[in-house]
């Protein structure tokens, strides 16, 4: 794992944090204390670009449809087809 990805300390308990919530409300409400509005905003922009390029939408479309930057694109495509497989793995579990 890389540093960011390590299992200790204060990221761990994030981490542990995250696994723990049940439920879409759960989510929202530590989200809403942990982030800024933009902060969110922003996540979710991710997460909607790597939907969209995982069902093979053009980088122009993506950028289109969403307002993300060719930069934001270019970064989440990386992600999406690079080994860690968080967005993968996400968008398979939602059935994305």
């Amino acid at each position: 794992m890389t540093e960011a990805g390590e299992k200790g300390g204060e990221a761990g308990r994030l981490y542990e944090a995250l696994c723990s919530l049940r439920t879409p409300e759960e989510a929202c409400a530590l989200l809403a204390d942990l982030c800024t509005p933009r902060e969110v905003e922003d996540l979710s922009q991710r997460l909607e670009v790597a939907r969209l390029l995982a069902a093979g939408t053009s980088y122009v479309d993506v950028s289109r449809a969403t307002g993300a930057s060719s930069t934001t694109v270019s970064r989440v495509s990386k992600c999406l087809n690079g080994a860690a497989g968080g967005y993968r793995m996400v968008l398979e579990r939602l059935g994305a």
